[in-house]
């Protein structure tokens, strides 16, 4: 099922970019940080950008993968705004009521917030960096759940 994910978004990203590099990158970077906790967090890995920035409707993502994946990308998906600050503040409070099974989009969420800041410091993108870690507390408190993916945000404390 994870080559299926992967394949699936390849493309429909498409010739979209991670910075200089292939989107992939960013994909597999998060993929690899949550194998740990099985194969569908891999499979929602690979999707979670699917619904913001392609044109896969939830409906299609849920005929292709089934309803919890397309409830967790759902979750992972930001909600519309005005700026980056009203997206974030709408989306983390839907992110805060989270619970039950679609608590692994949590544990994506925290995979590729940490594969973004891991990326910042490699290419030394301290504006967004900063932007990442002044937002540090809002995402923690809606994300954060106790023994939910502890090795991810041990890592958090250490940048």
């Amino acid at each position: 099922m994870r080559s299926k994910a992967r394949a699936f978004a390849l493309q429909h990203h498409g010739e979209q970019r991670y910075g200089e590099h292939p989107y992939v990158v960013h994909l597999d970077a998060v993929a690899e940080l949550v194998q740990q906790y099985g194969e569908t967090a891999v499979v929602i890995a690979y999707l979670h950008d699917v619904i913001e920035d392609t044109d896969v409707s939830i409906r299609e993502l849920e005929e292709v993968f089934g309803p919890l994946v397309a409830d967790c990308v759902t979750v992972l998906t930001d909600e519309p705004g005005k700026d980056r600050q009203e997206r974030k503040e709408k989306t983390y409070r839907k992110m805060a009521q989270i619970n039950g099974a679609t608590e692994i989009a949590l544990v994506v969420k925290a995979a590729d917030r940490l594969a973004n800041m891991r990326a910042c410091l490699t290419g030394r993108k301290e504006r967004l960096l900063a932007v990442y870690k002044d937002e540090h507390p809002v995402f923690t408190k809606a994300v954060f759940r106790p023994g939910l993916c502890d090795e991810i945000w041990s890592e958090f404390a250490e940048l």
